[in-house]
Order: structure tokens, then sequence, then C-alpha cells
């Protein structure tokens, strides 16, 4: 049993995923599960593993939320795992043996899904995230979107092991991301960053050709161009919604 670093999950309507992320965290004596209006069965999957930690509240973007999810965690050691990801067998064995140093904020290797299906380009697979970090000398940034641990005046260090993360169960969670993300990354840019109809269209088309030509998102087959294709849009529509936002605010 892992006791001295606790996990935060968060979750809303997580309940195709949010098994598979729990089951492999069962080592671990604290996990908190930050659950922010889930109305499927995502808090009854939690509440039947006994070392989950449920917690109701409210999302104010990802880093002030990771933040205070994480305020209910048992340890200073958070490790932050999203209700759609699943830690390996061999990331957790370097977990259980693993010295930390609280000077140090670790990062860990991410292999990326859709559905069942790896993502092997697109600039999805082995990306390198900083997720493990002690809540008494730091903690994330107050991003809404984007958001990061602040390593300030501390050292980083990749573990061994991986991260699996199933983003994507459907081409309709393709589409709700693209219009939440766009929308955070607007409300948090609107007054500070320009924009306008042409900068959204040259960098959704930069953003797919990036994908799926630069970053070889076409040899993941369909499924590079449905990411690819995503890409596009998000950009596209986070320019466009910061142009508006700007401009309904000038008008006033």
């Amino acid at each position: 049993m892992i006791t001295h670093i606790s996990v935060v999950v968060l979750t809303k309507n997580n309940e195709s995923t949010i098994k598979k992320t729990l089951q492999a965290l069962t080592a671990f004596e604290n996990v908190v599960v930050y659950d922010n209006g889930s109305s499927d069965a995502t808090m009854d999957i939690a509440k039947e593993f006994a070392n989950v930690h449920l917690v109701q509240g409210a999302f104010k973007g990802f880093g002030w939320t990771k933040n205070k999810a994480a305020s209910y965690a048992k340890n200073d050691w958070i490790l932050i795992i999203d209700s759609d990801e699943v830690v390996d067998s061999e990331l957790l064995q370097t977990l259980q043996k693993k010295a930390l140093n609280k000077q140090t904020v670790y990062i860990l290797n991410f292999k990326a899904y859709y559905k069942d299906i790896q993502v092997k380009y697109c600039g999805w697979n082995n990306q390198k995230i900083k997720r493990l970090y002690n809540k008494s000398l730091t903690h994330y940034n107050d991003n809404d979107v984007h958001e990061d641990i602040i390593t300030k005046n501390l050292q980083t260090q990749e573990l061994q092991g991986n991260v699996e993360h199933y983003s994507y169960q459907s081409l309709e969670q393709f589409i709700n991301k693209a219009n939440s993300y766009s929308t955070l990354f607007a409300q948090n840019n609107a007054g500070k960053k320009s924009s306008s109809p042409l900068k959204a269209f040259f960098n959704g088309l930069y953003s797919f050709i990036k994908t799926y030509i630069f970053k070889r998102g076409f040899l993941d087959g369909y499924v590079g161009l449905v990411i690819s294709f995503s890409h596009m849009i998000t950009n596209f529509f986070k320019y466009m919604k910061l142009y508006e936002i700007n401009k309904e605010s000038q008008s006033k």
C-alpha cells in the first residue's frame, strides 16, 4: 500500500472510463475524487472503492480546480491523474520504490488512445507532463486551460513507467471538448490578446497541417484525420470566440 502519495482525480460524467482509472489506483491508501457536477454513474462507481474520498465541488478552470481538489488530500505528495487515464504497472512499481525529493517535480510519460486504438503520431504519443509534486512547496498556476505545476527554484525528473490516456471515446467528445476548450481560452484571454477572423482561419489551417503532415498524423489512419481536424476546429473557434468577446467589450 502506498501511504505517502495522495492521488487526485477530477471528474464530471466519466462513467465510461473512471472505473478503469480507479482500479489501477487501488494500491494507494488515499485517492481524492473531486466531482464537479456529474449526472451519470460516475460518483456511484467512485463509491465502490474503499480508498476513495469523494468530494463534490465547483469547477473554476483547471488550475484553480486542481489546487482546490489537492487541498482535500491527506498527504503533501500529490499525483494528478485524470478520470480517463490509467497508471500502468511499471509506473506503479516506480512509485512504490522511489525515494521522492521535495525539491523535485516529477514528469510522467503518456501514451494516448482513441477508444482502444493507440495514437502513435499527431504529437500525442510519449508526451512528457509534470504530474507529481509536493504541495507544501508548489502548486498549479491558475490558468483555466493549459495549467501547469510551478517549478520555479525546483528541479524536474522523469519517472519510469507510463500513463495510458483514453482521452476520447467518441467523435462527439471531440466536438464537445473543442467547444469547451475554445470557450475557456477566449474567456481567459479576453482583453489580453488580439484576434481577427483572418487570424482564426490561419491558426486553424496551420494547426491541421502541423498535426496531419508535420507530426505525421496521416500514419494514424482515420484517427489521425479526426485528431488533426479537431485541432483545426478548436484553434479556429478559440480565436473567433476571442474576436467576438473583444469586439463586444469594445462596443460597450
